[in-house]
């Protein structure tokens, strides 16, 4: 099985990111259940904006879509910016809008026994509702959703510490990431053998 990260940080690489460090203890865990993973920074990219698979011009969306369209599961990280997913992810949203006219031999959506999960780091509360807007959006276009497909850090409102710079993770937050990791791999290998009816 294969994983694809996209990480949704505003920051280009080389620069250090929170949700990339997050992105990298999920991808970590699914190795340990025999998943093969890779990680995207959308920011190294020229993603273009739309609704489209493919907007032409240098878009390097498509590519981006190749990985994905050959996983088994997709996992988005975002930071929370004003109670809000990056913009950067909001995008990577409507590009994946493309996949509801994108549909195999029988109908179904391309990514129809695809399974999603998502990371989100952030200095104020607002996890929950950031994965609320991912899981509609990731369950409108056609992805499955294990039990406990999210797992956060945040930290205490109006502080500066960031989750890159803890000393260690977290207990409560790697016990939520290997729970992520097992419910989505379970269930990515159920939907292999069986797959969706078409409808």
């Amino acid at each position: 099985m294969r994983a694809l990260a996209l990480v949704c940080t505003l920051n280009p690489s080389p620069a250090r990111s929170s949700s990339h460090h997050l992105a990298e203890q999920v991808m970590a865990e699914f190795a340990r259940h025999d998943v093969q993973g890779e990680i995207v920074r959308v920011a190294d990219h020229d993603v273009r904006p739309g609704v489209e698979v493919d907007m032409g011009d240098g878009d390097a969306w498509p590519a981006i879509r190749e990985k994905m369209l050959a996983a088994d599961i997709l996992l988005i990280a975002t930071p929370i910016w004003l109670g809000h997913p990056s913009s950067l992810c909001q995008r990577v949203l409507e590009r994946l809008d493309g996949e509801l006219s994108e549909t195999d031999d029988q109908g179904r959506p391309l990514v129809y026994g695809k399974v999603a999960a998502v990371a989100v780091v952030g200095n104020e509360d607002g996890a929950h509702k950031v994965s609320a807007d991912l899981f509609q959006g990731l369950d409108d276009v056609g992805f499955s959703l294990a039990p406990g497909a999210v797992t956060y850090w945040v930290g205490e409102a109006m502080r500066g510490t960031d989750y890159q710079d803890l000393d260690e993770t977290p207990e409560a937050v790697a016990s939520t990431t290997r729970t992520l990791a097992a419910n989505a791999v379970h269930l990515a290998r159920l939907l292999a053998d069986a797959p969706y009816p078409a409808s």
